[in-house]
């Protein structure tokens, strides 16, 4: 992730993160003034303020500083911190609520001191001299009802522009502090010091407060539906669990005891409770009872899932329709919800590389602004020869020129974007991945578990005719080497197996050959579990199954044998069906111009035989690899100029994963595959891919957009304004309304179709 980064110390092995609200930034230099000022700091690896989310990332070694010493930091700043987590999201609350009634307060008062001003000076532009119009525009009424809005409304500018002005970062603050107080005293000289009693301008010191103030409302309440993703996951969380208790009376007979209690204090194992229409409180498995589970806010779809027995539960799904009694697999901490609040907040906080230009202008941006006005002042000066016009055309610059659209214009859209993929079961890990996603045309594609639906079952079972153990023997040993693994053929081995009832022999000195097999002793006899490969690459005997290998490989089924350490002894071949929309998915994305490769460690084959099933030419598939094949295949295509997306499920498409410009994990997979992907679509119905590219380019879009009006804004606003084009209250009022306009572009988000138009 491209961020400003004070990188002073390079020990992996000491490096913590700290997540922090942020309170009193008001524009994009005040977010880039945090990052300079802490990240400079000894022991800060990387300092990331979002001005929308209010969020900051900080990357520190805790030898050298701590969390607590960050926050201090950050309020010498001259803003408000806090630690953004379950403990303190009460506590943020509140504050954003006491923000915004403060805000609100101070609006309605302002707008009610500036109204009558606004009266008189419409009145008397529509030549209207009634008595109550000219005593609107005495000096003295002027002066009382501006100086509550100049020094008291606007007293918020000025603590904010000395604090920015303390760190050497000058903010928007100083700019409306500058122009608003230009036009206070130069008022007062005219209308108590001997100046032109004429020329007062009070209510434009006054009306500019006012509407960089309903600027800032309207923008808080945008910012605050920019993040109405993570509030409505944060409130799919249960807030209590009923626990079963089992109790042995006196006599002997266990009775079982029902208790609510927090959610918090449920732990891995206990027994609980749901009834129908209730939360799903912790992830889990069920014990006993069947319904239907609501899971749109994992995966997106609205259609229920039947569940019974051993069947997976996670947390903040809706059991639908019958009790269910499920045991604890996970602490809610740990649970998939919060690990996707987890995902989504990190996205929403981070920045895209594109803020970069953003990041840059702002920085600079204050400072040439002030100089614009004051070369501004003396031009029109010169020219005009009148310190009043030439003070009002100075403060027009002021008040018109605005970093806070800039600020805006990436963090927004990318609140509103990963909001959007999480509502649609699409997990975007921050605004770096966003970006890269935009710019894919290749997209690699693992098959068991991402084409396939990585649930295979066994269609045929043979053992060796001369060997010395039994079936049910060599079927005991297979299984129990088989129950060390976690791939998904192993899997279907094993359940197999325990059809059969059989005991599992005890395994020693197991060790997973990686992209090859298995091997382990049991009584002291070396046993292999593998590919026909393996079988070559070790040469093993197998020919009492050479029929059988070509005749299940062509069906497009995987054939796994069990071997000592001299010859084949069983051979059982598997089915893994494609799923149900991977033809349809795969389509769509050549459409939009995709290219599409399948890689698998499986045989040709069989690969061969999924490929033409699911749309796919001989030239688009890549069969027989091993993981860091699969990685070596990705690094290929970059070298050709392509942007390469990995898809998979599985520990052994990490390394693929993590080579890829972006990887993307199937949310039916592991942990290790979902931790190393840039997205995660979390129902790993491929379908999705195409809805997260065009989400990815919509995105973008709106950045692009963003990004360009804000430019434009400043570039076309401060010439007019300098030029005397602009009164400075229409400058005041585009200046409020510029950050809005941007806000409300990102929001348009929200009714974007993730559908390519035909």
């Amino acid at each position: 992730m491209e961020t400003k980064e004070i990188k002073m110390h390079q020990d992996p092995l000491n490096r913590e993160f700290s997540r922090l609200a942020i309170t009193g930034m008001t524009c994009a230099n005040c977010s880039g003034r945090i990052e300079r000022v802490v990240g400079k700091k000894p022991g800060i690896y990387r300092a990331n303020v979002n001005l929308a989310s209010k969020k900051g990332m900080f990357e520190y070694d805790p030898n050298l500083i701590d969390e607590a010493e960050i926050i201090q930091i950050i309020e010498k700043t001259g803003f408000g911190a806090i630690l953004d987590d379950e403990d303190h999201r009460g506590e943020l609350i509140l504050q954003e609520e006491r923000v915004a009634k403060r805000v609100r307060l101070t609006l309605i008062i302002s707008a009610l001191l500036s109204l009558p001003m606004v009266i008189g000076m419409i009145a008397m532009l529509a030549g209207v001299h009634t008595p109550w119009v000219e005593f609107l525009h005495r000096p003295w009424v002027q002066l009382l009802l501006t100086t509550p809005i100049q020094f008291g409304v606007g007293i918020r500018f000025y603590k904010a522009a000395w604090a920015s002005l303390k760190v050497k970062a000058p903010s928007m603050d100083v700019l409306v502090s500058l122009g608003t107080l230009a036009a206070f005293f130069y008022s007062v000289y005219n209308g108590f010091l001997g100046g032109d009693p004429t020329h007062l301008y009070f209510e434009s010191s006054a009306v500019i407060i006012t509407l960089i103030l309903l600027g800032k409302y309207m923008e808080e309440r945008a910012k605050n539906r920019t993040g109405a993703a993570i509030r409505s996951l944060m409130a799919l969380q249960a807030k209590t669990a009923i626990r079963i208790d089992e109790v042995t009376a006196e006599d002997g007979t266990i009775r079982e005891i029902f208790t609510e209690v927090p959610i918090g204090s449920v732990i891995v194992g206990d027994k609980l409770l749901v009834h129908p229409g209730k939360t799903i409180p912790v992830d889990g498995s069920v014990i006993s009872g069947n319904s239907t589970i609501d899971e749109s806010m994992l995966t997106g779809e609205s259609l229920p899932i039947d569940k019974g027995v051993g069947d997976e539960l996670f947390s903040g799904t809706i059991n639908q329709s019958g009790a269910l009694v499920m045991t604890s697999t996970k602490l809610d901490s740990e649970s998939t919800l919060s690990r996707i609040i987890e995902m989504v907040n990190d996205a929403q906080g981070s920045k895209a590389p594109i803020q970069k230009i953003a990041d840059q202008v702002s920085a600079i941006f204050v400072p040439a602004v002030i100089v614009i006005a004051i070369i501004t002042l003396l031009i029109s000066f010169v020219v005009i020869g009148d310190w009043g016009v030439a003070i009002m055309h100075s403060v027009a610059v002021l008040v018109i020129a605005c970093p806070c659209a800039l600020g805006l214009a990436t963090p927004t859209a990318i609140m509103v974007g990963t909001g959007v993929g999480a509502n649609n079961g699409i997990l975007i890990k921050n605004g770096e991945s966003l970006e890269r996603a935009a710019k894919i045309n290749t997209i690699v594609l693992d098959k068991t578990g991402t084409i396939t639906e990585g649930a295979p079952k066994v269609t045929h079972f043979e053992v060796r005719k001369d060997g010395l153990l039994s079936e049910d023997e060599l079927l005991a040993i297979l299984v129990g080497l088989e129950s060390h693994s976690e791939h998904p053929l192993a899997k279907a081995i094993v359940v197999f197996g325990e059809s059969h009832s059989l005991e599992k022999p005890k395994i020693e000195n197991f060790q997973a050959l990686v992209g090859a097999g298995l091997r382990g002793e049991v009584g002291g006899k070396r046993y292999f579990v593998g590919s026909p490969r393996l079988m070559d690459e070790m040469k093993l005997d197998y020919m009492p199954f050479k029929r059988v290998v070509p005749e299940h490989e062509s069906m497009g089924e995987t054939v796994v044998m069990l071997s000592d350490e001299h010859q084949a002894l069983v051979v059982i071949t598997m089915a893994d069906p494609v799923k149900a929309t991977s033809k349809e998915a795969i389509a769509t994305l050549k459409a939009i111009g995709i290219n599409v490769i399948m890689l698998t460690g499986d045989n040709a084959r069989t690969a061969a035989k999924i490929g033409v099933d699911v749309g796919l030419m001989p030239d688009e598939i890549v069969a027989e690899l091993k993981p860091e094949d699969k990685a070596s295949v990705v690094k290929e295509l970059q070298a050709q100029g392509k942007i390469v997306a990995m898809v998979g499920d599985g520990m052994n498409d990490a390394p693929a994963l993590a080579q890829a410009d972006a990887g993307i994990a199937m949310g039916t997979g592991t942990d290790i595959a979902m931790e190393s992907a840039d997205v995660t679509i979390m129902n790993g119905d491929l379908i999705n891919l195409s809805k997260m590219i065009l989400l990815s380019e919509l995105t973008m879009r709106k950045i692009k957009q963003n990004l360009f009006w804000a430019f434009i804004y400043n570039t076309v606003g401060i010439p007019f304004a300098a030029f005397g084009l602009l009164s400075p209250i229409i400058a005041g009022g585009a200046m409020a309304f510029s950050s809005v306009s941007v806000l409300i572009n990102s929001l348009s988000l929200n009714r974007a179709k993730l559908t390519k138009k035909s």
